[in-house]
């Protein structure tokens, strides 16, 4: 399985971050945590300093099965300013290649780079202000391309990371894993 990465920058939103990360390792999927900047210790928006993996030049993450960016302010803001890390998703979505995105990062990093032009898709309410863009589905917790998944907020961490999950290991591996983690079975099988 390849591998999948997650992808810090100061003010990410901690749970946007480490549910979806948690979830994914309980899927058996190898997912590595990349800070953008050149310290490996990560401040989230609520203060929680976190140690991610490696370093964005630890890896060649050419070949990445998801590139997943956590929202939060400025942490959204931070990965769209990171020009690496915005030419890796620009690579990636032209080779076909996964990305999913929560809370701002879809509206902050993804559709200024046309990656989200043509689909739908969601994120935190209020943030999709590029009135070019169409299919905004602000009031869905999870839009799912099977190629791009969207989310919209913390709340909806557990569910965009049991999507990513359902798409890379299937559908009933990730229910077995939402409902060993109390997630509500109807509330699965709405999204995925």
């Amino acid at each position: 399985m390849q591998k999948s990465y997650i992808f810090l920058a100061d003010g990410f939103e901690e749970i946007e971050a480490l549910a979806p990360l948690d979830i994914l390792r309980r899927a058996g999927m190898p997912v590595i945590t990349v800070s953008i900047s050149d310290s490996l210790t990560v401040t989230g928006a609520h203060g929680a300093r976190v140690e991610a993996d490696a370093l964005f030049t630890d890896n060649d993450m050419s070949a990445a099965e998801w590139l997943i960016l956590p929202g939060g302010m400025p942490g959204a803001s931070n990965l769209a300013a990171c020009k690496p890390l915005t030419d890796l998703l620009v690579a990636q979505a032209a080779r076909g290649g996964k990305i999913a995105a929560i809370c701002a990062s879809p509206a902050l990093v993804l559709a200024p780079l046309g990656i989200l032009n043509g689909i739908d898709a969601t994120c935190y309410p209020g943030m999709a202000t590029n009135s070019k863009l169409i299919g905004w589905k602000e009031d869905e917790p999870v839009v799912s391309t099977n190629r791009v998944i969207t989310a919209h907020g913390p709340g909806a961490s557990m569910l965009f990371g049991l999507t990513i999950a359902a798409i890379s290991t299937g559908q009933a591996h990730a229910h077995e894993i939402g409902e060993a983690m109390m997630v509500y079975p109807r509330t699965m099988n709405q999204y995925f």
